[in-house]
């Protein structure tokens, strides 16, 4: 097999990030989830308080994990899409003003993604909370600045999604990646 891309796809809460990717995977691309969604809703059911309000480095530390084992089973793939990436946990832990573990560095190092990165910009129209959203749509706002700023930082190049169709996006992402 030749080499692997690994295409992150990231921006604040409730910008359209999920719906995107459910697309490309339903378009038949190599996909991963979201992890901090599918987290959140596990820690919850066991009533545990390593979720990102209570305790947000035990909470790392999880989805971290989970990041770095999705990234090697996405070896079995050509290219993979993955709704965001080792970056993003390193912007909410600056967001929170919380220190940035220095194995994070060397995980992040360990486990490259393509430089390209998309980026989907906040969008008010279609944001909405649910249980595992809590954030106001301000607060997304600055979430998408802190992630913007540290992908930039590690030498990352952001692609801004335009505010458009499911379709459209999907369509934008392939003809960036040709």
């Amino acid at each position: 097999m030749g080499l692997i891309k690994r295409y992150i796809i990231t921006g604040g809460p409730g910008s359209g990030k999920s719906t995107l990717v459910d697309g490309l995977e339903k378009a038949g691309y190599a996909c991963s989830a979201e992890i901090s969604r599918v987290m959140i809703k596990a820690e919850v059911a066991k009533g545990s308080d390593c979720l990102p309000w209570l305790d947000i480095s035990c909470f790392s530390d999880k989805v971290i994990a989970e990041m770095k084992r999705a990234w090697q089973q996405s070896a079995e793939n050509a290219m993979t899409f993955f709704d965001r990436g080792i970056p993003d946990v390193i912007a909410y832990l600056k967001l929170a003003d919380r220190p940035v573990p220095e194995r994070y560095l060397s995980d992040l190092s360990r486990h490259p993604y393509e430089k390209e990165v998309f980026i989907l910009p906040p969008w008010n129209d279609i944001y909405v909370n649910d249980s595992e959203r809590w954030q106001s749509f301000e607060e997304a706002t600055a979430i998408y600045q802190a992630i913007r700023e540290t992908y930039t930082g590690y030498g990352f190049k952001l692609t801004e999604l335009p505010k458009a169709s499911e379709s459209a996006r999907i369509g934008f992402i392939l003809d960036a990646i040709k």
